[in-house]
C-alpha cells in the first residue's frame, strides 16, 4: 500500500511528494542546510527520494553537479518531476537503482555524498511500502551502505548523514573501525532541555585520522519558537524564516 506524501513549498523551489512515501522532514532540511557542499564538484544524492537533498545543495553550490539515486518507482517519478520544475533541471542526473549495484559500476566519481539512509535496525514498520523501504534497514543495512560510499568517494572526499543517536553512534564507530575518519559531527535536541535525538556527521576518507572533528550543538526550539541557530542555518530554504 502507498500513500499520497504531502506537497512543500520552500523559497527556490518545491517538492511535489507523489506517492514517494517521505514527506518533507525537519531532519532532511538540516542535513540538506548542514553538509559540506560550498567546494563540492560532483555530488550524489543516496537514496533522493523526492530530490529534496539535491535540490537544497544544488541551491547552494551553483556549480555543483548532481547524480541522486533510488531503488523506488514513486520516489524517480516525484524527483524527475521536482527536477525539471526547478531552476537548476540541468545539473541534475537520475538514477533508478539501488545502491550497491550502482556503486560496483560507478566506483570512485564523487567528492561528496550525501544521504538520509533509513534510521531504524528494529521495530514496527510503516504498512506502506515505500515509507518502509524509506525508515528501515532491511533493504539497505550501514555497514553496506558505508561500503558503497567507500567505492563511489574519491580519496579526501566526505560523505554526510542525519541519524536518530543511537543508530548514528553505532553507525560512526563502524565507520571509523573501517577507515573513516569523523570530521564534523553536530548533536541535535528539539529543546534546551531534551537529549540528543539525532546526529549530524560527515565521514572522510583518507584523512588523517588525528585530525580533530569538529563537533557542535544545535537546539531546533527556543522559547516559542525556533532557535536563532536554526533560523540562520535553514532561512535560506523555509518560506516563513
Amino acid at each position: 500500500m502507498t500513500a499520497k506524501t504531502k506537497n512543500f513549498q520552500f523559497k527556490s523551489f518545491s517538492i511535489w511528494g507523489g506517492n514517494s512515501g517521505m514527506p518533507v522532514s525537519t531532519d532532511g532540511v538540516l542535513l540538506g542546510a548542514w553538509a559540506n557542499v560550498n567546494q563540492s564538484n560532483k555530488l550524489i544524492d543516496i537514496g533522493t527520494g523526492t530530490g529534496l537533498l539535491a535540490l537544497m545543495c544544488a541551491q547552494r553550490n551553483t556549480e555543483l553537479n548532481i547524480v541522486a539515486v533510488d531503488i523506488d518507482d514513486h520516489a524517480i517519478e516525484a524527483a524527475k518531476t521536482n527536477f525539471v520544475a526547478s531552476p537548476w533541471g540541468s545539473r541534475f542526473q537520475l538514477v533508478h537503482s539501488d545502491i550497491v549495484s550502482f556503486s560496483k559500476s560507478n566506483t570512485a566519481a564523487f567528492d561528496t555524498i550525501i544521504c538520509n539512509p533509513p534510521y531504524f535496525n528494529s521495530g514496527e514498520q510503516s504498512s506502506s511500502t515505500t515509507r518502509a523501504t524509506a525508515r528501515h534497514t532491511d533493504t539497505l543495512s550501514h555497514p553496506a551502505l558505508l561500503d558503497s560510499c567507500k567505492e563511489l568517494l574519491l580519496s579526501g572526499g566526505s560523505a554526510s548523514f542525519i541519524l536518530p543517536t543511537e543508530e548514528a553512534k553505532q553507525c560512526i564507530q563502524r565507520a571509523t573501525d573501517n577507515g573513516w575518519h569523523l570530521s564534523r559531527l553536530c548533536k541535535v535536541k528539539t529543546t534546551q532541555k531534551k537529549d540528543h535525538t539525532r546526529y549530524l556527521f560527515e565521514l572522510q576518507l583518507n584523512a588523517v585520522q588525528s585530525d580533530p572533528t569538529e563537533e557542535t550543538e544545535l537546539i531546533i526550539h527556543k522559547g516559542d519558537g525556533y532557535s536563532p541557530q536554526f533560523v540562520a542555518l535553514t532561512q535560506s530554504f523555509y518560506l516563513k524564516m
